[in-house]
């Protein structure tokens, strides 16, 4: 049996593309694809939910591990290219966060959202009187 674990262990070790994908270089990051992919998902919700403390910590997580993944030998571009995406989708989340809190989107929902909530109540008191 070991004999078996070592001719199966020399044979990944021995093909360069198996060595990889079989590597922590490989599996740590694409296990890790799960932040930047609920990040670039969460750009769709509503910037009312979104937590400014928690997006500038993300956001400066990234880009340490970004440069990290560029520092360790050999090079892991996969880490990179997780933490990049990550990085971009926490910024976007930073400037929806800030537009939504600081520069007035906020009162600009609001002000659609009362519009709406108007003609909604309009239409209905028109549908009555026809009736």
């Amino acid at each position: 049996m070991a004999a078996a674990i070592k001719a199966i262990n020399a044979k990944i070790r021995s093909n360069k593309a198996l060595d990889y994908f079989f590597s922590t270089h490989f599996w740590g990051p694409a296990s890790n694809f799960g932040i930047p992919l609920a990040a670039v998902m969460d750009t769709q919700k509503d910037p009312e939910i979104i937590s400014g403390t928690m997006t500038g910590a993300l956001t400066c997580y990234s880009a340490v591990f970004m440069r990290y993944a560029l520092a360790v030998s050999p090079k892991n571009y996969l880490l990179f290219g997780c933490h990049f995406v990550n990085f971009s989708a926490q910024a976007a989340q930073g400037y929806r966060y800030l537009n939504y809190w600081h520069f007035g989107g906020r009162e600009k929902s609001l002000e659609n959202k009362a519009k709406d909530a108007v003609s909604s109540v309009k239409e209905s008191a028109e549908k009555v009187l026809k009736q």
